[in-house]
């Protein structure tokens, strides 16, 4: 089965040989991949043994950072390589000082795997949520080397836990643990004879955590704001904006900010605020921030901060593409709208049933639950409070985490 697994990654590989050619996504993920081994080698001498942790892109980078300073803090000495699977991640992060390696992960196949081993030679390694590469898994298992799953999500429906999917189960069995989100997850697991599972939470909250106890100003969303309301709409895609254009046509009072998930369909999104006085990030100089209706965010890596001044957040991706990371914004304590499509997201699931989210269809509906808080603020206060209050239970994940790997393993 791992011999078929290999040629279905070559197959893969080659179709993003042939999407390359229409997708610069693609042509990154071939051309990032070129001399890795070489520049692997180069890097590595034998006797570093890092902790190699893996990410598929950015979102789970950023579950693995809160991780990353643990270690970093108690271990000083350890070095730590991120690979990531995806452009998003590593185009985005591959400069980023925290961890001592960054690289992209060669393709999944027998020989690459086994090829990666040999150079880089891991003390340990940590896959984050669901990055599942068998050849990857089986070299750590017959290297002895232990490997772990953190903020690990399953749902019923995944291949694992069908008949069909025996083989890939026991795959997973080779890992040394499993820190999940929920008990869910825990039992799913159990079902498919996988006993070194634990629910420790979702390492993000501590992200998001941490990110908002600083403190910090943004004087551009001050100019913007001034004393109107604000609503942050963030990772944004064609049907959310469409839908935010409707809605600020019949809100009175507040502003705008959109962050698209692809700065590259700043075009399309300007297009469609195209009826408002609305300016880029990028072009602010010299322009009357106070007079502009919509701020469209055209650079990377400020969302997260700007939702610190939203009133009301909107989060992208729920009509389509999938829901974005909503705990950024959840960890200001303000309400949450997102689209229909949410139901593989826990955090979105919990909070909507917590009624500190809303998932809306149409700016109607969005419409008809902000004119309710205008007109009852403790209302308004009562969700914010859900939201504040969810992200705070759920901290923690980290320390217990990194308690569980590092400080077991060597006691």
């Amino acid at each position: 089965m791992l011999v078929l697994f290999s040629i279905g990654i070559i197959l893969y590989s080659f179709g993003i040989v042939i999407a390359s050619i229409f997708s610069k996504k693609a042509r990154l993920w071939i051309r990032g991949r070129k001399g890795v081994f070489e520049d692997l080698s180069n890097t590595f001498q034998g006797d570093e043994h890092p902790v190699w942790i893996h990410s598929a892109s950015l979102g789970e980078y950023e579950q693995a950072r809160p991780l990353i300073e643990k270690i970093k803090q108690q271990q000083p000495e350890t070095k730590i390589l991120v690979t990531f699977f995806s452009p998003s991640g590593y185009e985005v992060r591959k400069n980023d000082t925290l961890p001592d390696y960054i690289f992209y992960l060669p393709a999944d196949t027998m020989r690459n795997a086994r090829r990666f081993m040999q150079i880089v030679q891991p003390s340990m390694a940590i896959f984050i949520k669901y990055e599942f590469w068998f050849n990857y898994m089986a070299q750590l298992s017959e290297r002895g080397i232990p490997f772990y799953y953190v903020s690990a999500i399953f749902r019923p429906g995944q291949y694992f836990f069908r008949p069909q999917g025996k083989w890939a189960a026991r795959q997973l069995g080779r890992a040394s643990g499993f820190f999940v989100q929920n008990e869910e997850s825990r039992q799913l697991l159990k079902s498919i004879d996988i006993h070194q599972a634990e629910v420790c939470g979702d390492t993000r909250f501590d992200r998001v955590h941490a990110i908002a106890s600083q403190p910090y100003s943004l004087e551009f969303v001050e100019q913007f704001k001034q004393d109107r309301k604000l609503i942050v709409a963030g990772s944004t895609w064609g049907p959310d904006e469409a839908l935010l254009a409707h809605l600020l046509t019949h809100l009175q009072g507040y502003k705008l900010i959109v962050a698209p998930h692809e700065i590259s369909r700043k075009p399309e999104v300007m297009k469609t605020f195209g009826d408002f006085k609305t300016v880029c990030y990028t072009e602010i100089e010299g322009n009357s921030l106070a007079a502009m209706d919509v701020l469209v965010v055209d650079t990377i890596g400020m969302l997260s901060k700007i939702y610190k001044y939203s009133d009301i957040s909107y989060v992208g991706g729920a009509f389509k593409t999938g829901l974005h990371n909503i705990l950024e914004a959840a960890v200001f304590g303000v309400p949450l709208f997102f689209g229909p499509i949410y139901s593989h997201f826990n955090e979105a699931v919990m909070l909507v049933r917590q009624k500190g989210a809303f998932s809306v269809r149409s700016y109607k509906e969005m419409l008809e639950i902000i004119r309710r808080f205008e007109e009852d603020r403790a209302y308004y206060e009562e969700t914010c409070a859900i939201c504040r209050q969810y992200v705070q239970n759920n901290i923690g994940a980290c320390d217990l985490i990194y308690e569980r790997i590092f400080t077991t393993k060597t006691s």
